[in-house]
């Protein structure tokens, strides 16, 4: 399975075509992408090296928020600089796509103390879909400004004791939910969705809760075993079965 998985990223170059700020913390990076990265799905990342030449320093994860034919947008934080015209080495796609049930009504959004910028990329795609989307911001999250989304996005913030305006009557309509947590501790994190999930419905089947893992990746390929997460039967390599893994098999 690794092995399949690792033939299927590629190690390439990418061509930064344009950079705009989006917000006072963060801007949006064009890529020119090879036709080995044509196939990159919502869900999967890029790591990534700004210079050529080889550093002893990890490859950088960067999340896309957007995905067209020979053009990947990425958010990335504002203070960083970025020229265009630069080339830039990239190895991908990492991890696995975003999965959905075959019916959806309405998708729930939660970033915890954490931009949203890895649940992004869905967003186009849920729209096209005419699925209704609501994004919770929580915490430090709050902060995170959204005026660049679209304005099918419905945006509630709330604190970080996980509560917001109407929580039941959100959850409630929630077909599928996918969250994002600061890496830091994202089991704790993750761990205190689920509670408040187990206390708002009878049952949290498979398939309904998700976590989107943002787990420090040297390799990207499965070989280092840096990303493993402990489940209930086994473990999960984030880098090649995540990032999004279903929290209810997840060991919290």
């Amino acid at each position: 399975m690794i092995a399949q998985l690792t033939d299927a990223m590629q190690q390439t170059q990418a061509l930064i075509q344009r950079v705009r700020r989006i917000n006072a913390h963060f801007q949006h990076v064009d890529l020119g992408i090879e036709e080995q990265l044509g196939d990159i799905k919502p869900g999967q990342s890029l790591l990534v090296r700004q210079t050529q030449d080889w550093q002893p320093y990890l490859r950088e994860q960067w999340w896309p928020v957007r995905i067209a034919p020979n053009l990947v947008v990425v958010e990335r934080p504002g203070h960083i600089k970025y020229e265009p015209g630069e080339f830039i080495s990239v190895l991908g796609p990492v991890g696995s796509f975003f999965r959905f049930r075959r019916s959806l009504r309405h998708v729930l959004l939660i970033a915890y103390d954490t931009p949203p910028t890895p649940l992004l990329s869905m967003i186009p795609l849920l729209i096209a879909n005419q699925t209704s989307l609501t994004l919770v911001l929580l915490g430090e999250a709050a902060a995170y400004q959204t005026d660049h989304l679209a304005g099918q996005v419905e945006v509630i913030h709330g604190g970080a004791d996980l509560e917001w305006e109407h929580r039941i009557m959100t959850v409630g309509l929630a077909d599928q939910v996918f969250a994002v947590a600061r890496p830091d501790d994202e089991i704790r994190r993750f761990g205190d969705i689920w509670r408040m999930f187990a206390e708002l419905r009878a049952d949290i089947r498979k398939n309904y809760l998700f976590g989107v893992f943002q787990s420090i990746q040297p390799c990207g390929a499965g070989v280092c075993q840096a990303c493993m997460i402990r489940l209930k039967q086994g473990t999960a390599l984030t880098c090649v079965e995540g990032p999004t893994l279903d929290l209810s098999q997840v060991q919290l």
